[in-house]
């Protein structure tokens, strides 16, 4: 079944970039989505960029647009989350998340999700 597995978070000062990753196993077909959410204490689980894995085509929150890019390693099967100019409101778990066919900014619409990586800003 599929798997997800994020790495890349840690302590940052804000204004510096950092890269996540999450490798995905157990899936082949190119028609699904991928997904990154993220959650604060205290916080709902909130969504933060997709991208459609067959063509590339990326969807953002307007919170990390311009900040954030998401990309995907077709022949890894990885799909990254780019974040620069970091700020202490980033910190967050964050999570990698997957469906099948099209984008969802609904987390409930997600069946399959990473363990998460912790992302922690300082100002």
């Amino acid at each position: 079944q599929v798997r997800l597995v994020e790495s890349g978070g840690g302590l940052v000062q804000a204004g510096v970039s950092l890269r996540l990753s999450c490798a995905a196993s157990g899936r082949t077909f190119s028609s699904y989505t991928m997904a990154w959410f993220r959650q604060a204490p205290g916080k709902e689980r909130e969504f933060v960029a997709a991208i459609r894995w067959s063509d590339g085509l990326t969807y953002y929150a307007d919170s990390v647009k311009g900040r954030f890019a998401i990309s995907r390693d077709y022949a890894k099967n990885t799909v990254y989350l780019q974040m620069t100019s970091l700020k202490p409101e980033d910190t967050a778990v964050y999570y990698c998340a997957t469906k099948i066919l099209g984008v969802s900014y609904n987390r409930d619409n997600y069946p399959y999700w990473g363990q998460g990586t912790q992302v922690t800003v300082s100002s």
